[in-house]
């Protein structure tokens, strides 16, 4: 239903209106009596072999929304309805920001992609406290960043900000470094940069009374020497595992209008598909299985999600494949999960 009727319709229109109007209708929908429970039983897969233990943590099944769908924690209990195993909210940043200017959002149809410099748009990381105290239940990771404003030698001050606001309110956290739409913010991958931000982190995290897990995101456009320096960090900083992967700066292999394809911005959907999972199968094998991997980037079939399982990925996330395939993509993962 949703690609043979409302999917055309939505793709007339500017993806950024499409995004706040869906927002919209899935709230009014889910405040009709019976309409959530119609969603749970059209979309939710309920079996215990769905389940999966990670960094201490219990999944109700491997599928998550990714971060950057629901930035502000404003639909995260809704969502949940459609079979989602837990919701990454975020990118949350210390003070509310703007993101880039509009146009920022582009669907690259003929590629199944979208290509995005948001630039964590967001209100701010104490509006959306308030609105993850009415968790109904919901498994919750909370990504994290810097303000724009913000240079890179006092960046590790803001995500100490998020890291506190937010602690006794989500699951996991998600420390991003990775998206190409913030200047400078890819640099604090850097090994040094990002060792110092972790371990800080990290020392914060140990002072409370439960430690949270703490991931790290990283961008798909690391080289194989960057990626074995990710595997030493997360060795020497002990956080709980990496996210794999963020959108992409490459351009390649491309089939939509150049017009479009030329748009600065991270690149997501299909195109990143066998880029993830080579991430993820390289990280998985040279630290031979050290750590836990979100597969993300790329899966728009139960096949995707299966092979970024296989490659070494505890757990994955849907961002752009949820939007071209709408939710019945997640019940197909977890059926095929069950047959497999």
């Amino acid at each position: 239903m949703y690609k043979l009727l409302l999917r055309p319709i939505l793709f007339l229109f500017d993806p950024e209106s499409v995004h706040h109007f869906t927002f919209k209708m899935v709230r009014i929908l889910s405040k009709i009596p019976l309409f959530p429970s119609i969603f749970r039983s059209i979309y939710q897969v309920n079996d215990p072999r769905l389940e999966r233990t990670v960094f201490g943590l219990t999944f109700k099944n491997p599928v998550g929304l990714a971060a950057g769908f629901d930035k502000d924690a404003k639909l995260f209990n809704e969502l949940s309805n459609f079979g989602f195993g837990f919701v990454e909210i975020g990118t949350l940043t210390p003070k509310a920001q703007p993101g880039n200017p509009k146009q920022r959002l582009f669907r690259l149809k003929k590629d199944s992609a979208i290509i995005n410099r948001m630039g964590f748009n967001n209100g701010g990381v104490t509006e959306a406290v308030q609105r993850l105290k009415k968790n109904k239940g919901v498994l919750i990771g909370g990504n994290i960043g810097k303000n724009k404003v913000t240079p890179n030698e006092n960046a590790v001050e803001d995500y100490k900000i998020c890291f506190d606001a937010l602690f006794d309110h989500v699951d996991y956290f998600v420390v991003n470094v990775s998206s190409p739409n913030t200047p400078n913010l890819r640099a604090l991958q850097d090994k040094e940069p990002l060792t110092e931000l972790l371990n800080t982190l990290q020392s914060k995290n140990k002072e409370k009374q439960n430690p949270k897990p703490v991931l790290l995101k990283i961008a798909p456009d690391l080289s194989n020497d960057q990626l074995l320096d990710i595997i030493d960090i997360v060795k020497d900083t002990k956080i709980a595992g990496v996210i794999a992967t963020n959108t992409t700066i490459s351009r390649e292999n491309l089939n939509s209008n150049p017009e479009v394809t030329k748009e600065n911005g991270g690149l997501s959907g299909k195109p990143l598909t066998n880029r993830a999972t080579e991430v993820i199968r390289f990280l998985s094998e040279k630290s031979n299985k050290a750590f836990p991997i979100i597969g993300v980037g790329g899966i728009h079939s139960a096949q995707d999600a299966l092979e970024k399982i296989e490659a070494g990925a505890s757990l994955v996330q849907l961002y752009t494949g949820f939007i071209y395939e709408g939710p019945k993509l997640i019940k197909d993962i977890n059926k095929s999960l069950l047959r497999n």
